[in-house]
């Protein structure tokens, strides 16, 4: 009876794991692949452009 206990205990637990794991990965896929957060790294991607624009030319000056 205590190993059908001990084996009951495990299956439990690990379907709980399980779930989880599962739930947290659709969490994470879906802020990931949110149409929103695409859309602000593609804004941030562009800014970046010109800061590296100002970053590069304010080097330029300085080592004059």
């Amino acid at each position: 009876m205590l190993a059908s206990h001990q084996n009951q205990t495990f299956v439990r637990n690990y379907l709980i794991a399980v779930i989880s794991v599962v739930m947290m990965g659709v969490g994470v896929a879906d802020l990931v692949n949110n149409p929103s957060r695409i859309a602000q790294q593609n804004r941030l991607d562009g800014y970046g452009r010109y800061v590296s624009a100002g970053l590069v030319s304010g080097a330029v000056n300085n080592m004059r």
